[in-house]
């Protein structure tokens, strides 16, 4: 008999199933970004990161609230720097040379993001670090835009105080939409910067966290994925790692996606989606000779 070389982590059936009339919105991590992509090529209806990735979890709130309001950025919310307007709100991605062209570009997503939201069955959340940077020791920005580290004050934020930022708005979402199911998880995208001691605090306050939030939440529509689990205790090998050792290879990100398939799409569902993503490699592939 083979000895068993892995510690599988079991992923539960979700009690909802997402089919390609389901409507889904996913913010978060470059990760979420990954799981995004995959979901458009798989032809389903969803909006990924209207921000951009987002990594910490007053950031992400920051962006749900505006999305829930539909409530535009203006120029107060910018900064240029090397030649470049950003959004404190934004990902890099939508910077421009010109205020009006950045202002255009994020406030068209979250225009349509607020109307994705409005008719979404599935909100996917994926908390990447618990640290943060303040723009003068008040405010979290969503990307510093490599600004010198003297206009920000780093910390790592506390259990209590993800889950106070949370809470009322898990209960706006339910008043809002109250058929919506949440989606949990933490990027297994290791952030080194601080450490493996470090990156394993920032997680575990995360998870901390979300499972606070899902104990004491009165609904039964918020629900956790093992994403990081996944990544770190079942494949738990660097050849699932970049060169850098912290980023999953391709391969890992399929495993993940595999596992989200068969936690939350019935076989008939994961069997077309199979197929259009084939499909779609196959439109992209250019060939050599023609």
């Amino acid at each position: 008999m083979m000895p068993n070389l892995t510690t599988p982590v079991l992923t539960s059936q979700m009690p909802f199933q997402i089919d390609f009339a389901s409507g889904i919105v996913s913010m978060g991590s470059c990760f979420a970004d990954e799981i995004g992509r995959r979901l458009q090529e798989s032809d389903f209806h969803v909006e990924c990161n209207p921000f951009g990735a987002l990594y910490n979890p007053a950031s992400m709130a920051s962006a749900l609230r505006r999305l829930i309001e539909d409530r535009p950025i203006d120029q107060n919310d910018l900064v240029k720097h090397e030649g470049l307007w950003h959004s404190w709100h934004h990902h890099g991605s939508f910077s421009h040379p010109t205020p009006g062209a950045t202002l255009t570009a994020c406030n068209s997503r979250i225009h349509r993001a607020h109307q994705a939201l409005k008719e979404a069955n599935v909100l996917m959340l994926t908390f990447g670090t618990a640290w943060v940077f303040e723009l003068g020791g008040q405010c979290v920005v969503a990307n510093c835009h490599k600004l010198p580290p003297d206009n920000f004050v780093r910390r790592r934020m506390a259990v209590e105080e993800i889950v106070a930022l949370w809470q009322p708005l898990l209960q706006e979402l339910e008043t809002y939409y109250p058929a919506l199911n949440i989606i949990f998880s933490v990027s297994p995208i290791r952030h080194l910067a601080d450490g493996a001691h470090g990156n394993q605090l920032s997680k575990s306050t995360l998870m901390l966290a979300i499972d606070e939030l899902i104990t004491h939440h009165t609904s039964r529509n918020i629900f956790y994925f093992p994403s990081y689990e996944i990544v770190l205790d079942e494949l738990r090998d660097y050849r699932y790692f970049d060169e850098k050792m912290t980023h999953p290879t391709p391969l890992a990100v399929d495993i993940v996606w595999e596992r989200f398939q068969h936690a939350t799409m019935p076989p008939g569902i994961r069997q077309q989606a199979h197929f259009n993503m084939k499909q779609h490699k196959q439109e992209k592939h250019i060939p050599l000779h023609q």
